[in-house]
């Protein structure tokens, strides 16, 4: 039996006026989205478009949790209470979830965004109060987790079911931690280099760092974002060779 993969994007990230990504075209190319609830990009009418949008496409819906950061697109860390974090964990992931089922679909998976991604995947602690917040809201969701991260050891312990994210067009250190944007070479913007490095991860299976170190982990899905350019390239590239080994599926299919 072909081994199964996931292709998702990061989209629902424009505001008000303002425009971000493609999101029509990469719709048509993803199994799954993780879509923006207002804190770090989207509002109301965004999500509600992204939400129908996908449910049409036929991609499984997530949600994309920030800090409380719009000006800072969700990049800033933030010093938060471990209630704090639940709570506006809890309040995105149900605010995205009645968009879905008003649409007559549903949120599937949750994945943290930004700042609170990358805090969540070194601090035990914040990625617990994550995981909590999920569970309450839906033990049955996924995790959609950065891999060898703190949030996907959390997520594991606390039953919920855990998929493993790479990233494309992110480079990695050797500690498993994704390369600052402020180095040159964090965010490769060419579609061949982030083929080439997926192609690489993934016969190691394993992380492969920029020194060409290798952290062995599961992988389970494959991240472009949506707010860079090139992303629909990037991601069409990737689909192309992503079906040459595996069949690529929707987050839940991962699971059944």
């Amino acid at each position: 039996m072909t081994e199964k993969i996931n292709l998702n994007a990061d989209l629902g990230e424009s505001f008000g006026a303002w425009r971000m990504g493609d999101d029509d075209a990469l719709l048509r190319v993803v199994q799954s989205a993780s879509l923006a609830c207002g804190f770090h990009a989207g509002d109301p009418v965004t999500m509600r478009r992204t939400v129908r949008a996908a449910i049409a496409a036929g991609v499984s819906i997530g949600a994309h949790p920030s800090y409380p950061d719009l000006q800072g697109f969700g990049r800033r860390s933030m010093k938060c209470s471990a209630d704090e974090v639940e709570a506006l964990v809890l309040y995105q992931t149900g605010a995205l979830d009645g968009f879905a089922k008003a649409e007559g679909g549903r949120v599937t998976h949750v994945k943290p965004h930004g700042a609170l991604s990358n805090d969540s995947c070194r601090d035990l602690a914040l990625a617990e109060a994550i995981v909590r917040a999920i569970k309450a809201y839906d033990p049955k969701l996924i995790l959609l987790a950065p891999a060898l991260s703190r949030l996907a050891e959390a997520g594991a312990a606390a039953g919920l079911r855990v998929a493993i994210e790479i990233f494309a067009d992110r480079t990695y250190e050797d500690d498993g931690a994704l390369t600052p944007r402020s180095k040159p070479g964090a965010a490769p913007h060419d579609a061949a280099a982030c083929r080439a490095q997926i192609a690489a991860m993934l016969a190691a299976k394993g992380l492969v760092t920029r020194s060409g170190k290798i952290l062995p982990t599961p992988i389970h899905s494959v991240c472009v974002h949506g707010d860079r350019a090139g992303a629909v390239e990037i991601a069409v590239t990737l689909k192309d060779f992503l079906r040459e080994n595996f069949a690529l599926a929707p987050l839940p299919a991962l699971f059944a």
